[in-house]
């Protein structure tokens, strides 16, 4: 067995992927083996006795949303009583960011990896403030959880049809020449989607509904984080299950324990104790409110993208912390424990040297260094959303485990 050939193989599947988005439908309808008691939530599995809050609070206001419950206190009954299932939103093709909470009625955004034929899905965006995917489940939240899939998710299914698709590997390279990271800095790649959407929205839509989607677009620096993420695990997926490969084709967060898959390894996760991310506080709050890490976010990372591409995005230090030369070292750092580099992908800053791409378990054990991850910050507690932002690294045990696993089963 040839390990450097198999990774090989692996990354160039990452590299050929084309994911185009190509429409938004309710996520029952299009996500795999999803059903109306079952909530897809981010990172490796867990049960509900051991979720942390914010990913309770999303879990609470889903079943809420749905209608499986009519308020706090009966939706905790119901999870008490082992009513609800739960399973990863990677265990269905799906990414979600931060609690990544996903239930059947909610709007998805469809990405087809049109290089391979695999899809990807991802809800889409509530914007700032107080949102489910940070465990907010007030009526606020709720209301425009209904707004998003009853009013912008139809039309925008609509404008991508008449679109017809939206090439999301053009998009992330923009993003980046235009001073995104793709993970927390999306200011860039929201203004492109609003301006590529606007017109095809303007066509299918009228009255209210399309100026109030037209401004969800305006107001929403996040709005491609989404589609972005899905894009990134449709690529990742095609790397997916090539024997004798070290390549990470996943890192993901539950609030609770970080988790990585590796392409050689089957859909094993190897798991430990998500840290808690250091970084910038809104005025009232500070790292004693942090939660652990949190989020499906990090396929941008395992892509190549978010905190790999930090150079590319010097002004995000503003909301993580840190400086623009910090950011450049980074993304250099990074360029030690991948397998190659993404030439679509180039970073103005480095000469538009491709992005770091194709982490390999060997080399971040052997080298000490673990992948860069930006991100942002729950509350611990359920209920109160974001309190910041900032930068976390997985545990080490991770790859540890990982590459014992893969000494076992190849060599």
């Amino acid at each position: 067995m040839n390990i450097d050939e198999a990774n090989r193989e692996a990354t160039d599947r990452v590299l050929r992927s084309t994911p185009v988005l190509v429409g938004v439908a309710p996520a029952g309808e299009v996500i795999p083996g999803l059903r109306r008691n079952l909530i897809l939530h981010a990172g490796p599995p867990i049960e509900w006795a051991r979720m942390s809050g914010p990913l309770r609070g999303a879990v609470i206001g889903g079943l809420i949303f749905e209608g499986l419950a009519r308020d706090e206190r009966s939706a905790v009954g119901m999870l008490e009583a082992g009513e609800i299932e739960f399973a990863p939103c990677h265990h269905h093709q799906t990414v979600g960011p931060m609690a990544g909470v996903t239930t059947a009625s909610m709007p998805v955004y469809v990405i087809e990896n049109r290089t391979f034929g695999n899809r990807a899905f991802s809800n889409l965006n509530e914007g700032y403030g107080k949102v489910l995917r940070y465990g907010a489940y007030s009526e606020e939240v709720l209301t425009r959880l209904r707004w998003l899939r009853d009013v912008f998710g139809p039309l925008a299914a609509r404008a991508l049809e008449h679109l017809g698709g939206l090439d999301m590997k053009t998009m992330i390279a923009q993003q980046l020449q235009m001073g995104d990271e793709g993970h927390n800095r999306n200011r860039a790649g929201s203004a492109l989607f609003a301006r590529l959407l606007a017109p095809h929205l303007a066509r299918v839509g009228n009255g209210e509904a399309l100026a109030a989607s037209l401004g969800y677009l305006a107001d929403n620096d996040l709005a491609i984080l989404n589609p972005v993420m899905a894009a990134c695990k449709a690529t990742m997926d095609a790397a997916h299950g090539i024997p004798g490969s070290t390549l990470v084709t996943c890192m993901a967060r539950n609030g609770t324990d970080f988790g990585i898959r590796v392409s050689g390894l089957a859909d094993a996760w190897f798991v430990a104790p998500a840290d808690v991310p250091v970084g910038l506080f809104f005025p009232g709050f500070s790292q004693a409110d942090a939660n652990p890490d949190i989020g499906d976010s990090t396929i941008t990372e395992t892509a190549g993208i978010g905190g790999f591409a930090m150079a590319a995005a010097p002004a995000i230090v503003k909301f993580v912390g840190g400086t623009p030369q910090m950011a450049v070292d980074a993304t250099l750092e990074m360029y030690e424990i991948t397998v190659t580099e993404n030439p679509a992908f180039g970073i103005p800053q480095l000469d538009f040297r491709g992005t770091p791409t194709g982490i390999d378990i060997r080399k971040v054990v052997a080298t000490g260094i673990t992948p860069r991850v930006n991100t942002g910050i729950a509350h611990r507690l359920p209920g109160i959303g974001q309190i910041g932002a900032g930068l976390v690294r997985p545990p080490m045990a991770c790859f540890e485990q990982a590459l014992e696993a893969f000494a076992d089963r190849y060599l």
